[in-house]
């Protein structure tokens, strides 16, 4: 059954909702901001452990973001997966430091955006594919046959060489506990979900996956459910009203997953 999975996006060691598509290295003033907290993260951290919503992502977008990471992990230990800049230097650090999982996606790759599956044997090696999140995060490309999807890494402005679909996803399953899925195109619009990504990763993903972007309202819950066949999970971000959006009640979304 479909669950909500809560997250924290850490930007400058602040928790925002960020329109995905305008990170920019070069660009400091493309970002859109949809949200900007004046809590901690370990605030967030700590509403989720007591509200029992367990795996949920923690998102260092950019540098800056270590400490109030760290706080936030400290706040809701094994709750949480932290992902952003996670390489096989720190990922064990990382679990040390309270993570329940760490979320690899840029490392996976070199700078030309190439595979490099040897990366991954060395973090499965270092950390064990039971602590290991694949974030499969991409952009879609119209082709012939349908809609495609590829990687993209480096706070998503880089395509990468990797498409998403049966077979990567297929050969990836045994070196990871489960798949994250930002839809880069949408993530952070709240204009809706890219529903034929979910239903792909629904019908070909063998292991767990949590889908992110676009979601509106709580409505989507049972959209994810009913594309996927309840097999993916969905984080609902700029849309909820903790995080200053008026589509999605957190409530009832931790009401949702009593439910089930």
């Amino acid at each position: 059954m479909t669950q909500f999975r809560p997250c924290i996006d850490l930007h400058e060691g602040q928790v925002k909702q960020i329109v995905g598509a305008s990170l920019r290295d070069n660009d400091a003033t493309a970002v859109r901001t949809n949200f900007q907290s004046e809590l901690p993260a370990a605030y967030y951290a700590e509403r989720y452990r007591e509200d029992g919503l367990s795996g949920g992502h923690l998102i260092q977008l950019g540098p800056g973001n270590e400490a109030a990471a760290r706080e936030a992990l400290g706040a809701y230990p094994g709750g949480l997966q932290v992902g952003g800049g996670i390489s096989v230097q720190n990922a064990a650090d990382w679990l040390s430091a309270g993570a329940s999982h760490v979320i690899v996606t840029s490392w996976l790759f070199d700078k030309f955006g190439n595979f490099q599956p040897k990366r991954l044997d060395q973090l499965v090696a270092e950390v064990g594919a039971d602590r290991l999140v694949i974030d499969l995060s991409c952009r879609a490309a119209n082709a012939p046959d349908g809609p495609t999807w590829r990687v993209t890494m480096n706070r998503w402005q880089t395509e990468s060489s990797l498409e998403v679909n049966a077979l990567v996803l297929g050969d990836l399953a045994s070196q990871c506990a489960e798949f994250l899925v930002h839809a880069a195109d949408v993530e952070g619009k709240s204009e809706g979900i890219d529903g034929a990504l979910v239903a792909l990763l629904g019908e070909a993903a063998p292991i767990p996956v949590t889908y992110a972007g676009g979601a509106c309202s709580i409505d989507d819950l049972a959209r994810v459910e009913a594309l996927s066949g309840g097999r993916v999970d969905l984080t609902i971000g700029s849309a909820l009203d903790i995080f200053g959006g008026s589509g999605a009640s957190y409530v009832d979304c931790v009401a949702w997953n009593r439910r089930r």
